[in-house]
């Protein structure tokens, strides 16, 4: 059983992969906030246990076994957000670093007991997806709302940023998962974005905002 430590590791390469194939030492390092010789002995030891593909100066990747890991110790990080909120009544913008202490200790068993509880969620507080037992991954097709055109209807689906001031805010202003909008105008100059929410509420948002939420189009 990978110690915490590894998963740590493995959770970090999936989630930095989700923008490039292999991962540099110097990004992982950023992550997990350790040192690139830390990090380089790490992925030397998860390359010779069959959990990433490593190769110096070209970075890592997650081998199959890798990604199963990854996506287990994701699953029980997701299923506590939401239990934790869910049940106890906890902020969003709480329970990111709850889960990251708890997440290890759960059990498989534990986290099936908590899905079939919840009724199987699909997502997290923050919309971001859970992995089922087997392993899959619901990707809805999604974009960052700052691409989105003036003039179109959107859904919220996931909020990308887990810093608690940045939740708070998205709370106070009414942008949060299962949210639909119209976009109405987009600054040619700097990006501003003027949103209707779908209660007539009008707000504008900075692209730097609206680049930490992804939404889907409504036809």
């Amino acid at each position: 059983m990978p110690t915490p430590t590894v998963e740590n590791y493995l959770k970090s390469i999936y989630h930095l992969q989700e923008e490039n194939e292999r991962v540099k030492t110097q990004e992982l390092a950023s992550d997990l906030d350790v040192s690139r010789s830390s990090v380089t002995n790490m992925l030397q030891s998860l390359g010779e246990d069959e959990l990433v593909d490593y190769e110096p100066y070209k970075g890592a990747k997650l081998t199959e076994n890798g990604v199963t890991s990854a996506l287990q110790v994701i699953r029980h990080h997701r299923l506590i957000e939401i239990f934790l909120v869910k049940t106890l009544d906890f902020d969003w913008d709480e329970v990111h670093e709850e889960a990251e202490r708890l997440e290890h200790a759960v059990s498989d068993k534990v986290a099936e007991r908590i899905d079939e509880y919840l009724g199987y969620p699909k997502f997290d507080p923050h919309g971001d997806p859970i992995p089922t037992a087997e392993g899959d991954v619901y990707q809805p097709d999604a974009h960052p709302l700052h691409d989105i055109e003036a003039t179109q209807h959107v859904h919220i689906e996931r909020v990308l940023d887990q810093d608690p001031k940045v939740l708070q805010h998205f709370e106070e202003i009414g942008l949060t998962p299962n949210t639909t909008l119209e976009v109405t105008d987009v600054s040619p100059i700097d990006g501003q974005m003027s949103i209707v929410r779908d209660d007539d509420e009008e707000m504008s948002v900075s692209r730097e905002l609206a680049s930490k939420l992804l939404v889907t189009e409504i036809e």
